[in-house]
């Protein structure tokens, strides 16, 4: 089968900032970026406003305007409302590399070998979409909400592989269709890394208001099982959930336990009505690439509410990872190969963090200065021709931490 070239769509992720000083750069990008999720505030000039739609179990009034034909979850919408949010910016094209068999299919009977080679076959070049979607309403005043799409384009790197432990490293690099008809320069920002430990005994959940607490599973309880332990661009923990592949001929897929997380940046910047992610995570590999699916209950708060709890909605996520053969990806080799040794010292320094602390919170900014702007700051001077100094590096990193990470005793 011949390579797929598909061109630009009319939705991506950013806006081309490539003009902007690197601080501007990244600082809009994590503006968009900060979480594992992806948000773009659309500008007012293409701003879509949601008719008024009634509470769930209300009465419906007739609706004069367009409708959509078919909405997955909800049936007919009204057009504005069924429209996505998300980027507004045009992303080039890129050329899908051909199908391959999973690496899986080709290893015997060793389940920890078969686990290895699933978790290894998520590095690669990625041409990645995000759809996610309220499908239900849990209050009797709630209102179905717009869905969600935009894509990039990514790498998706070996850091470490140990027989008990992977970690892989996500890296944006992402190319604009400018109105001259010519592809910008790629525009390069470390993105989440996720760590893969076997049978771990020794975990970070989070329970709620920016606050981490340690968990200590029994050996049982982590028998044949992984865990995935996502950190943000600043590689501060996210969340971290135990989960077991299964192999069953040319199906792969892991399935994590129910876990917390903090909002996605896509919902933190539009949503006050709840404060927790409350999900069920799978992994499936696929002959193009694989897939991350989501089932998530928007829970109001987490350890921080002493009554039973209340959820919002349920909400579907697909986030889909597609093999690409152009454009080129190599600018992201280029910057860890400047960055890497630093990126190194500020992981090593959360590690030290997160094995003294049983529970802290994280502040996501202080003296009006986001967290992650400090690390990306430093990393720009490395990119820049400034030499690496390791003993200065430990020493920025672990003050920087130290201002940021709290103990909390609740």
């Amino acid at each position: 089968m011949f390579p797929v070239k598909l061109t630009p769509p009319a939705v991506f992720h950013f806006v081309p900032m490539m003009t902007c000083s690197f601080r501007a750069l990244f600082l809009g990008f994590l503006t968009v970026w900060m979480l594992a999720g992806c948000q773009h505030t659309e500008p007012a000039s293409s701003t879509v406003t949601a008719p008024a739609i009634p509470p769930v179990g209300a009465s419906s009034p007739t609706i004069a305007e367009p409708v959509t034909t078919y909405v997955f979850g909800w049936g007919d919408l009204p057009v504005a409302l069924a429209r996505p949010r998300g980027g507004t910016s045009k992303g080039a094209g890129v050329t899908l590399a051909p199908p391959q068999p999973l690496p899986t299919e080709q290893l015997g009977a060793d389940d920890k070998a078969k686990d290895r080679a699933a978790i290894l076959a998520l590095a690669g070049n990625y041409r990645v979409s995000f759809h996610f979607m309220e499908s239900v309403g849990l209050t009797t005043d709630y209102k179905p909400t717009r869905p969600y799409h935009s894509w990039a384009t990514e790498q998706v790197r070996v850091l470490e592989d140990r027989p008990d432990f992977i970690s892989l490293q996500h890296t944006l690099v992402m190319f604009f269709a400018e109105e001259n008809g010519k592809v910008s320069p790629p525009a390069v920002m470390k993105h989440w890394r996720q760590d893969w430990t076997y049978e771990d005994r020794d975990l970070h959940s989070y329970r709620g208001a920016r606050i981490w607490g340690r968990v200590r599973p029994t050996a049982d309880e982590v028998k044949g099982a992984w865990s995935q332990a996502v950190y943000q661009v600043d590689d501060s923990p996210r969340y971290e959930g135990l989960g077991r592949w299964e192999h069953r001929g040319n199906l792969s897929v892991w399935t994590s336990e129910r876990a917390w997380r903090p909002l996605p940046r896509r919902e933190s910047t539009v949503r006050k009505d709840y404060g927790v992610m409350e999900g069920v995570h799978r992994i499936v590999l696929t002959p193009t690439g694989w897939l991350h699916e989501q089932q998530n209950w928007k829970r109001v708060a987490g350890e921080e509410n002493s009554g039973p709890p209340v959820y919002v909605a349920q909400e579907y996520g697909l986030d889909r990872y597609e093999r690409i053969t152009a454009p080129s990806l190599v600018a992201a080799d280029e910057y860890w190969a400047k960055t890497g040794p630093y990126w190194e010292v500020v992981r090593q320094g959360w590690a030290a963090a997160l094995a003294t602390h049983d529970r802290f919170q994280l502040l996501s900014a202080k003296d009006g200065e986001p967290l992650f702007a400090l690390f990306f700051d430093y990393a720009e001077k490395l990119m820049t021709g400034t030499a690496f100094d390791r003993t200065d590096a430990e020493k920025q990193v672990r003050e920087t931490i130290g201002r940021y990470l709290t103990k909390s005793g609740n």
